[in-house]
C-alpha cells in the first residue's frame, strides 16, 4: 500500500538542518579552534566514514573518553551517523572502573582526547575487550581518520533503536548501563530548547560535562536552535566569567556547587549582564539561599531534576508569570522546588510503598515516580534490574518527595540519605538548607554517623565562604533555632567537600569518613 512515509526521529537530524539553515554561523568555540555549522557537519560525516573504514558497523559500541571540546561534540553526532552506539565515559573514573564498562558494553573503538591518552591506554590494557584507541589533537590518529575518510550518514531505520549506553555512578555496586533511544534524545532536546528558550542568538557555555547524560541532551538542543557551543574543559570560575563576557553567553548548566563557585568568585557581576544569563541547575536540590543569591546578582535560575535514566531533566520548576511580583525570598522558596514534568514527560507522581499516589498536601512523603518519552529503554544486559526499577511501568527514582497542591514536586531527600535517629526521620536536605542560611557557610552536606544509642545521628561537613569564620557550636545552635533540636547535627567538620565530575557532593565519601 502506497502512502506518505515518515522519517524516524534522531537527534543527528538537528545538525543536518542547522548545517543548511545556519551554515556560516559560528557553531563551536574550543580554545583557538572554531567551527561553523557547515564545517561541523562535514567533520561529523567524515568521522562517521572514518569509523566505518575502521570496521565499525551498525550496532557496534564506540566509547567516548574526553573533556568538553570539539571532539566530544563531533562524536556525539558522528557515532550515531555511523550507525553505531555511543558509550560516554566519565573522565574521573579509574582505569579499572573504565575497563569494567568497556567490557560490559563490548566497546570496539575508544575515542579519546589528548589529555586523557594515558587513562585510555590504562583502561584498555585492563579490559578484556581491548578496544582500538583513537586519540584526538593536532596530527593525531583522530585527524588522520577524518582526513582519509569519505563522508557517511547511516540513516536511522528505527527511532526506538539504541542511541547510547550511559553508565550510572555505581555508588551502590557495579554501574548500570542506561540505554537511550533516538526518539527519546530527539524529544528531550526539543524539551530543553523550549523550556530554556534557546534560539539562534543563544550562546551556551559548557560547564556541564558532555559525558554526563550527554550533557542533559544540550549538545542536540543548542544545535537545533542554531546557537553557539562555547567549550570549557573544566569548571574554572575565572575562565568561565571571561568566556561569558567575551562570547555573550546566555545559558549554562550545572550542579548547585557549580553556580556557587561562579557566584562567590571575585569576577561575578554585581548586576545583570547583557545579555542576561540563564543558569539551569540540577543534580542536587539548590538551597533557597543560593537561588536568592543568584537572583540578586541578576542571574535567572531554572531548577531541573532528573537522573541518568531520564535523559537528564525530566522535571522542571516551570516559572509562572505571577511569581514576578514576589520578593526574592518568596521567589527563591518557590523555585527551589523540583517542579512539574517537562513537556515530553507524563505527570510526575509521588507514590507510597504500594504504588498509590500520596495526597498533594506538601507534607506526605513518598517516592517520586516518572514515565514518558524521556525514560530509558532499560538497563543494558540487566533485565532483572530493569523490572525492579519500574515494577508497574513507572520508573522509581529512589528520591523521596512531597507533592504540592499546585502540582509541583519538592524533593525531600534521596531514600538512602534519610537519617533515622531514634526512630525519627531526618531529611538531610532540610538540615543542609538550614546550615547554608548562615552567612558564613558556602556549602554543606549532612550524613548519618553510627551511634550506639540512637542508631545513627546527623553530622555536618561544611565549607566556609571566603574570609568567613564560625564555630561548629554556633552552627549547631543556628540549626536548632530553625528546626527541631533532634535534627541538628551532633558534630560539624570544616573543609573542602568531595565532589563528582558533575559537581555533586559525594555523600558516600562523607558517610565513610563519618563511619570511620
Amino acid at each position: 500500500m502506497s502512502g506518505l512515509s515518515f522519517e524516524p526521529l534522531t537527534p543527528t537530524s538537528f545538525l543536518e538542518r542547522s548545517a543548511t539553515v545556519f551554515a556560516q554561523r559560528l557553531a563551536v568555540v574550543d580554545g583557538e579552534l572554531t567551527l561553523t555549522y557547515a564545517r561541523l557537519w562535514e567533520r561529523v560525516r567524515l568521522l562517521a566514514g572514518g569509523l566505518a573504514g575502521a570496521g565499525v558497523r551498525t550496532g557496534d559500541r564506540v566509547g567516548l573518553l574526553a573533556a568538553n571540546g570539539h571532539m566530544m561534540l563531533e562524536a556525539t553526532f558522528g557515532v550515531p551517523a555511523a550507525g553505531a552506539i555511543m558509550v560516554p565515559l566519565n573522565i574521573r573514573l579509574s582505569p579499572g572502573e573504565l575497563a569494567y564498562i568497556l567490557d560490559h558494553a563490548e566497546v570496539s573503538v575508544l575515542l579519546h582526547d589528548g589529555e586523557h591518552a594515558a587513562l585510555a591506554r590504562a583502561a584498555s590494557e585492563a579490559s578484556l575487550s581491548r578496544p582500538r584507541l583513537v586519540g584526538s589533537g593536532e596530527g593525531s590518529e583522530y585527524e588522520a581518520l577524518l582526513a582519509g575518510a569519505e563522508p557517511l550518514l547511516v540513516r536511522v531505520a528505527d527511532e526506538l533503536s539504541p542511541l547510547s549506553i550511559n553508565y550510572t555512578s555505581g555508588t551502590t555496586g557495579r554501574p548500570k548501563g542506561v540505554v537511550y533511544h533516538h526518539r527519546g534524545a530527539y524529544l528531550q532536546a526539543l524539551a530543553m530548547a523550549l523550556h530554556t528558550r534557546l534560539d539562534a542568538a543563544s550562546s551556551y557555555l559548557w560547564t556541564l560535562p558532555m559525558f554526563h547524560c550527554h550533557g542533559w541532551c544540550f549538545p542536540w538542543a543548542v544545535t537545533l536552535a542554531g546557537g553557539r557551543h562555547v567549550c570549557l574543559r573544566k569548571v574554572d570560575p575565572e575562565e568561565a566569567w571571561r568566556l561569558i563576557r567575551e562570547h555573550r553567553v546566555t545559558h549554562l548548566c550545572g550542579a548547585p556547587t557549580v553556580l556557587t563557585s561562579l557566584l562567590t568568585h571575585h569576577d561575578a557581576p554585581a548586576a545583570a549582564l547583557d545579555p542576561r544569563l540563564l543558569a539551569c541547575v540540577g543534580g542536587a536540590p539548590p538551597s533557597p539561599v543560593l537561588l536568592g543569591r543568584a537572583l540578586r546578582a541578576g542571574i535567572d535560575v531554572i531548577h531541573l531534576y532528573g537522573l541518568t535514566e531520564t535523559y537528564g531533566p525530566a522535571v522542571i520548576c516551570q516559572p509562572q508569570p505571577e511569581w514576578s511580583t514576589l520578593d526574592v525570598g518568596e521567589l527563591a522558596t518557590l523555585t527551589a522546588r523540583q517542579g512539574v514534568g517537562n513537556v515530553i514527560a507524563q505527570r510526575i507522581r509521588v507514590v507510597d510503598e504500594h504504588g498509590a499516589d500520596v495526597p498533594a498536601d506538601a507534607t506526605t512523603i513518598g517516592e517520586i515516580a516518572v514515565r514518558g518519552n524521556d525514560v530509558m529503554v532499560g538497563y543494558h544486559r540487566d533485565p532483572a534490574a530493569t523490572d525492579k526499577a519500574a515494577p508497574d511501568g513507572w520508573f522509581r527514582t529512589g528520591d523521596l518527595g512531597v507533592l504540592h497542591p499546585d502540582g509541583y514536586v519538592r524533593l525531600v531527600d534521596r531514600a538512602k540519605d534519610v537519617i533515622i535517629s531514634g526512630g525519627e526521620n531526618i531529611a538531610s536536605v532540610e538540615v543542609e538548607n538550614a546550615l547554608v542560611s548562615h552567612p558564613a557557610v558556602q556549602e554543606a552536606a549532612v550524613v548519618a554517623r553510627p551511634d550506639p544509642h540512637w542508631g545513627e545521628v546527623p553530622v555536618a561537613y561544611v565549607s566556609l565562604a571566603a574570609g568567613a569564620s564560625v564555630t561548629g557550636g554556633e552552627l549547631i545552635e543556628h540549626v536548632r533555632s530553625r528546626l527541631a533540636h533532634f535534627k541538628a547535627p551532633k558534630a560539624v567538620f570544616f573543609g573542602d567537600l568531595p565532589k563528582t565530575s558533575t559537581g555533586k557532593i559525594q555523600k558516600t565519601v562523607l558517610r565513610e569518613r563519618a563511619a570511620g
